[in-house]
């Protein structure tokens, strides 16, 4: 009996070393914060909600919708339209357990069409993706992504659409798989790529988050959040990116991505590091080419522009993690907050007790964004 407690416990430490040496460990990041240029009175509430909120969109017209984390579990709507102070189920309630299983990523395209990104549970299921036409409600596209496309450990959370329409670019940030890359989708054929993956630009480094007061760590220590590419920004030229869990802010251009025929080592040598940024969920662009970006260790957004120096546009404590970006019509740029420390590996007992759960806007000064 001995000999048998002796080598379950001999195994008990080897796999507590294997996941610690994968997933643990990690640096503090440095504070690259600035003297904010808004006041935190700029931030205005938009939506509260008792559920924790994922990402948010909102269209030309002023629509906001928003997905439901999937993080905290939910066993209801999973995509909401915010419709005179209530949170209604988009396109339908009844439609939501065919069209949704762990949706969370939403952008809208210049022809008010609402696409989204479902992971499918990390990749254990098939990873779909959903349009939806806003003038009609209609559902034009439901399609399942191949899993070698979405691996098992796969993340698809983020999604951006060019200027045209034709091509739709989405973050894969491989919690779990480590290893991350861009997925670019062709709207016309269906047919999806896989590129970059694990290069650098695309991939977390050893840093620990600390949000919160806390440090994103789980199983006891043994296992450190860290992500790699997270928020992504496109504007007609270009696609914006980094890592959740990175330094630095990349860009390369979007022909170069759509370009079937160039070798990865040369899609790969076309990638520039635009500037150093903070450990960041969500990105935006604007019509300037000012990129902002969340930093989700401070409770603020940066923004760097065209000097390529990075300054802290907002901060306020109650943003617990800001997490996706989407500008509006009024030069109002929406901030999701999704307090993700309150959701991951947490009972339901307290993600309700931690809540309401809120989207924020303010004005940076700016107008709109390419494509909408």
């Amino acid at each position: 009996m001995k000999n048998i407690l002796l080598f379950l416990t001999v195994l008990a430490l080897i796999g507590t070393t294997v996941v610690w040496v994968r997933y643990g460990g990690g640096s503090p990041y440095p504070d690259l914060s600035t003297a904010p240029t808004l006041h935190s009175d700029s931030l205005e509430t938009v939506v509260e909600f008792s559920e924790p909120v994922g990402n948010v969109a909102v269209n030309r017209d002023g629509r906001l919708f928003f997905t439901i984390h999937p993080e905290s579990r939910p066993t209801g709507n999973k995509l909401l339209e915010y419709v005179r102070g209530a949170a209604v189920p988009f396109p339908s309630g009844a439609a939501q357990a065919e069209l949704f299983d762990t949706v969370l990523g939403l952008a809208i395209d210049r022809f008010n069409r609402l696409w989204t990104i479902d992971h499918g549970n990390h990749g254990l299921r098939p990873a779909r993706i959903v349009a939806i036409d806003l003038n009609t409600n209609e559902v034009l596209r439901h399609q399942a992504l191949s899993a070698d496309i979405a691996p098992a450990g796969s993340f698809l959370q983020d999604l951006q659409i060019s200027v045209d329409g034709g091509t739709i670019v989405i973050a894969d940030a491989s919690f779990w798989r480590k290893s991350p890359a861009i997925i670019v989708y062709d709207v016309e054929t269906g047919e999806a790529r896989r590129v970059l993956e694990s290069h650098a630009s695309v991939s977390a480094e050893n840093y620990v988050i600390r949000s919160q007061d806390r440090d994103m760590k789980f199983l006891g220590g043994i296992a450190s959040l860290r992500g790699g590419i997270d928020g992504i920004a496109l504007d007609h030229e270009w696609l914006y990116f980094g890592a959740l869990s990175g330094s630095g802010l990349y860009r390369i251009k979007l022909s170069d991505l759509r370009n079937k025929k160039l070798p990865p080592g040369q899609l790969a040598n076309r990638i520039e590091r635009y500037s150093d940024k903070p450990l960041s969920d969500g990105l935006s662009v604007d019509l300037e080419g000012n990129i902002y970006i969340t930093d989700v260790e401070h409770s603020s957004v940066f923004v760097v522009g065209e000097d390529r120096d990075l300054k802290t546009l907002i901060q306020s404590p109650d943003i617990r993690w800001p997490d996706a970006l989407s500008f509006g019509p009024g030069g109002y740029l929406y901030v999701a907050d999704s307090a993700l420390p309150e959701l991951i590996l947490q009972s339901r007992e307290h993600i309700e007790a931690n809540g309401p759960y809120r989207i924020y806007r303010f004005r940076p000064g700016f107008e709109g964004v390419p494509g909408q």
